[in-house]
């Protein structure tokens, strides 16, 4: 068995403004697996201010996973980095970004080093289609978590005012 390393980046367009988007990104619950459509456990240890240790225990079509991941958060940078500990992505790093495009609009800049085990070492451009693969993966994920931040952070539909945080067992969200 081998091990494999290759980065990848991807945008999505968030519907509200960079603060806010941070904000929600970064509030880790431990419904967040449910919130996102799946079946999983997450344990949130707060290690200091700004990092947090998660252990996700998901399951996935060829059994249950446990992930264990540091988080550092950067609200002044609106930024965040998820670096993989312990699980099948182990030393995988993340870096995610927010980038404002005035009040009521910003883009999530995510770049990733992916590391992953592979049957053998894989060709450039073998690792050039799994990163584009694991980008479009991980794109559709956060334009899933785009609707649940629309859903939690806009006000409904014909509507107008401030936007409000609806309570967060009412709405699914996910990571």
């Amino acid at each position: 068995m081998a091990t494999v390393a290759f980065d990848y980046r991807f945008l999505v367009k968030l519907p509200v403004g960079a603060d806010a988007a941070y904000r929600w990104a970064t509030d880790y619950r431990a419904d967040d697996w449910a919130r996102m459509g799946q079946v999983g456990r997450r344990r949130i240890e707060r290690l200091a201010e700004g990092t947090l240790l998660l252990t996700d225990t998901v399951r996935t079509p060829t059994g249950t996973v446990t992930k264990q991941r540091l988080v550092r958060l950067r609200p002044r940078q609106r930024s965040w980095t998820n670096t993989h500990l312990a699980g099948p992505t182990v030393h995988s790093q993340f870096l995610y970004r927010i980038i404002p495009h005035g009040p009521r609009r910003s883009t999530l800049e995510f770049t990733g080093l992916q590391v992953e085990p592979a049957p053998r070492p894989l060709s450039r451009s073998e690792l050039a289609a799994r990163a584009r693969t694991v980008a479009r993966e991980d794109a559709a994920l956060w334009r899933r978590l785009v609707r649940a931040m629309a859903e939690d952070l806009l006000p409904p539909p014909g509507r107008s005012g401030t936007p409000v945080r609806r309570p967060r067992e009412a709405r699914p969200k996910s990571r």
